[in-house]
């Protein structure tokens, strides 16, 4: 008999191609926010349109079709459903590239957010059940790599091909390399669901209505997941005003456009697989270690690079400071997720896993990065009405301080865990229907 704890090679394989579908999926989500300095002069846009193309109007879209989509992923073939969502968001992504105004950017970005919403919660399902709980966080901090490599990769798609063959055309080309990569998946076979494997019978196939009680329930009985959920939304109020950093280096720390984006999207890469690999791996070695759950973990790094996340704002350009800021804020993104989506799974029973996911990312994504990047640029053109002479710094100092909310919530959080965690195998064993 295989021993539960085993990874097959395979396994490690499937984590490894989820991951290169995860860059793409950040690439060509990023790709508007990266290519800032030249889109929004071309389009005309004001820094309001800017943020609700890369904010709301993607986000809303993305974040609540992601709930029906985890639902559904729960329910149906998985690989199958991912082809079908990274086929649709490349030919959007593909037809962004024509776009001659906000409207017409606007339409293909609102549906892109339709098919990348089955992305991560179908990905976090299958890993579930591919890998054992203990090696869950390094899982799932490797495919999130995905987001520091596919943002690094945005950033130096603008860098390199952006001067060379124009905006547009990067964005014709990334739409037809996700079409290859879908057709790929499309043949991939589906991961038999473990939960399902272990019962001694086959349990009756879930509606939509029993997974959202299932959800109820779970989440009324488990404050380490309302706090985690909690801490990852304030966490992201910072990441949706990040959105605005290309313009920040450019009109108020007086870097060439260019320049700037081959240099951030180097650092983000490396800081982000570090990040990535420190959050999951250290995430799972915390808990095994000390039997506090992740959170904690997350509190002690957000605690410790809080200085240095204030500081670089206000720095000059030509201070090591500033660089390590940059580096840090990459490599602080990398750490969030390993432990995180671990957490949430973790507390949750196995049948409704992607639906949690997809309840997580709706969250993030519409109380959390939605709202920053949505308020932060009404608050820069604000500012910049009122005759401020460094708008977007003191946007994104605010901000960073409300992001730190999360802090606190990461600690009860970590603290709660373990007592929440067993209570949930109890209810597991004396409820068949768990």
């Amino acid at each position: 008999m295989q021993n539960p704890e085993t990874v097959s090679t395979g396994s490690y394989a499937f984590l490894g191609f989820l991951t290169v579908l995860n860059v793409m999926n950040f690439v060509d989500r990023q790709l508007l926010a990266s290519f800032a300095n030249f889109i929004v002069p071309d389009l005309g846009l004001t820094n309001t349109e800017f943020g609700l193309l890369t904010g709301l109007f993607f986000l809303f879209f993305y974040s609540t079709a992601g709930l029906f989509m985890g639902a559904l992923a729960d329910t149906v073939n998985r690989t199958r459903l991912i082809a079908c969502g990274l086929a649709a968001w490349s030919v959007l992504t593909a037809a962004s590239g024509a776009a001659r105004g906000f409207v017409s950017m606007a339409i293909p970005r609102m549906f892109i957010g339709v098919g990348e919403s089955i992305m991560t919660p179908t990905s976090m399902s299958l890993l579930a059940d591919r890998f054992p709980a203990s090696r869950l966080g390094f899982a799932s901090g490797v495919y999130y790599m995905g987001v520091p490599v596919g943002v690094g990769a945005s950033l130096l798609v603008v860098g390199y091909l952006g001067p060379a063959i124009g905006w547009r055309n990067c964005f014709y080309t990334l739409g037809a390399i996700g079409v290859v990569f879908a057709i790929i998946m499309l043949f991939m076979r589906e991961t038999p669901r473990r939960h399902l494997a272990d019962a001694p019978e086959a349990p009756p196939k879930q509606s939509f209505g029993d997974i959202a009680r299932t959800l109820v329930t779970a989440l009324k009985a488990s404050p380490a997941l309302q706090l985690t959920i909690g801490g990852g939304v304030a966490f992201h109020f910072i990441l949706g005003a990040a959105t605005f950093d290309q313009l920040w280096y450019v009109q108020e720390r007086g870097f060439d456009r260019s320049e700037i984006a081959q240099i951030t999207g180097w650092i983000g890469i490396s800081a982000g697989i570090l990040g990535n690999l420190f959050g999951g791996i250290g995430g799972d070695w915390f808990l095994k270690k000390t039997g506090i759950g992740r959170p904690m973990f997350l509190f002690w790094i957000m605690l410790l690079l809080a200085p240095i996340n204030v500081a670089y704002r206000l720095v000059d350009p030509g201070s090591m400071w500033f660089w390590v800021g940059v580096f840090t804020g990459f490599f602080q993104l990398g750490c969030f997720y390993g432990p995180t989506f671990a957490t949430v799974q973790e507390l949750v029973p196995p049948q409704i896993r992607a639906t949690v996911v997809a309840l997580y990312l709706l969250l993030l994504n519409m109380a959390g990065v939605a709202v920053g990047v949505s308020a932060a640029g009404f608050y820069i053109d604000w500012l910049i009405a009122s005759g401020s002479d460094a708008p977007f710094t003191t946007a994104l100092l605010w901000f960073t301080a409300i992001s730190f909310s999360a802090i606190p919530l990461f600690y009860f959080a970590g603290r709660r865990y373990d007592t929440d965690r067993k209570r949930l195998f109890e209810t597991m064993s004396s409820n068949s229907g768990l």
